[in-house]
């Protein structure tokens, strides 16, 4: 049996969470660390670490609960932006080994930043993009889904 994650115990209600929004299948909280005021995170009501392990079901039903939230979120802070984001294991940054999706909304001067800042020793793009080497990986990548 895989080990209880701390989202499961936040299912279970043994531990308290602070709820956005509920579906079947999903379930939204706010986020006990957030980058800023609203910062939810949706997951899924099934216990699984990686996207590709929720069925076609369980994965849209997740993706409507963040629609759900992003309208909930978007009426209070009068906002359409927001940053969407799952880290989708251990190696890009997931701390809990259970599928979440942050859910941020975004105001002027509220304090965040793009992509980059992911990836702060990246040199931001200055030169023209080398399409010879994106021919080569999408070709690649294409020849990995025949």
């Amino acid at each position: 049996m895989a080990e209880t994650t701390l989202f499961d115990r936040i299912l279970e209600k043994s531990i308290p969470s602070h709820q956005v929004a509920e579906g079947e299948n999903w379930y939204a909280f706010l986020d006990i660390f957030p980058r800023r005021e609203g910062h939810t995170l949706v997951i899924p009501k099934q216990s699984v670490q990686r996207l590709t392990q929720l069925n076609d079901e369980m994965r849209n039903s997740l993706f409507e609960g963040v629609v759900h939230v992003q309208r909930i979120l978007s009426k209070h802070f009068d906002t359409d932006d927001f940053t969407v984001c799952i880290h989708d294991g251990p190696l890009s940054g997931q701390e809990v080994p259970h599928v979440h999706v942050h859910v941020i909304p975004r105001t002027p001067a509220d304090g965040g930043s793009t992509l980059h800042a992911m990836w702060p020793n990246t040199p931001p793009p200055t030169s023209e993009p080398d399409h010879e080497a994106f021919a080569l990986l999408s070709s690649q990548l294409q020849e990995v889904n025949r």
